[in-house]
């Protein structure tokens, strides 16, 4: 292979099972393991009982090691998920914001992380303030790229910027592959037509997603065909999505170094219907990106009040697409 892409996953893609107790963390390791995607991404509130409130869960983290050790997979990234609005309409002060992400930084530490994930509205000032407790952990805090924002976003410049001012390599950017979203899922479209949304608005919100046409036209048109409640909400979604480029990437690659493998979903041809992993791929490999690509399903939420959800299945595919786009054998668990 001429790249050094990897192939892992995020264990946010195994919600549904987890909160239902169908899968237990070690299921969702052995399964990233047995199909070849080694690179183990998790949020700590997810798979670490009562963190953050409880403190560092000692046992849980040996467990964790040991996990690792047992499915020979790699620690790549915790996502963290700092509350600066504790109270509603009181923000968490500068030093508590700074003392939280460092906490996070410790959990990451703790468990072998190299990358903590940072949510896209924390201000830049703040991880630069954790940026040389970041260096002195082995950590890397990258900040999450998602729609609606994206590259040429002035916030995402910003952060740009101020990275470059601090000169520390312990800031970078996970994109997340929401970003480019070039069809309107057909999973969002469903649900919301069971939500009650009239067939001939869903077709015209679809096609309006598809011609790039201006999301406040698209929300005056559907007010004006009688849409109200769901179809609203549909509509408003060209607000939150679009079809940015996947090449924007390349000028920031330098800080790039964990993707979040976003998919709704994967047909039974192992396409992913609405994010074109193609291009994107194709430009991770001109990029000379050297990371992980962890797959992060989503498609659940929008299916489960009328299918069962198979996360592991939807995974699977979606890993058989990559092996295809990475010029990697199909291992024998993806082949059945």
């Amino acid at each position: 292979m001429s790249h050094q892409i990897r192939r892992g996953v995020s264990l946010y893609s195994f919600q549904n099972d987890t909160f239902l107790r169908h899968m237990t963390l070690e299921d969702c390791v052995r399964t990233c393991a047995e199909i070849g995607a080694l690179g183990i991404e998790v949020v700590g509130e997810q798979s670490f009982t009562g963190w953050p409130e409880v403190g560092m869960p000692t046992a849980e983290v040996a467990r964790w090691h040991a996990l690792m050790e047992r499915y020979g997979t790699t620690p790549v990234c915790h996502d963290f998920m700092l509350d600066y609005k504790r109270v509603k309409g009181q923000v968490m002060p500068f030093a508590e914001q700074v003392a939280s992400v460092k906490k996070d930084i410790d959990f990451g530490a703790a468990l072998g992380m190299r990358f903590i994930r940072s949510l896209v509205s924390v201000a830049p000032e703040v991880l630069v303030a954790c940026a040389g407790y970041a260096e002195d952990k082995g950590i890397t805090i990258l900040l999450e790229v998602h729609a609606p924002l994206h590259f040429d976003h002035p916030w995402i410049i910003r952060h740009a910027e101020a990275y470059e001012q601090s000169g520390s390599q312990a800031l970078g950017f996970l994109p997340d592959m929401g970003m480019f979203v070039h069809r309107f899922p057909r999973v969002w479209k469903e649900r919301f037509v069971r939500n009650g949304v009239p067939r001939h608005i869903a077709d015209y919100i679809e096609q309006a997603y598809q011609d790039r046409v201006l999301s406040e036209y698209v929300l005056l048109d559907v007010q004006q065909m009688g849409g109200t409640g769901p179809a609203i909400a549909m509509a408003e979604t060209l607000r939150h999505n679009a079809a940015f480029e996947p090449k924007r990437m390349l000028d920031f690659m330098h800080r790039i170094h964990n993707i979040h493998g976003k998919f709704y979903e994967m047909t039974e041809d192992d396409v992913e219907y609405s994010i074109p992993y193609d291009e994107i791929v194709a430009v991770l490999k001109q990029g000379g990106y050297q990371g992980y690509i962890c797959s992060e399903y989503e498609g659940n939420r929008w299916i489960e009040d009328a299918h069962p959800v198979q996360s592991v299945e939807q995974v699977k595919r979606q890993h058989r697409m990559l092996c295809r786009l990475l010029d990697e054998p199909i291992p024998a668990a993806l082949q059945a």
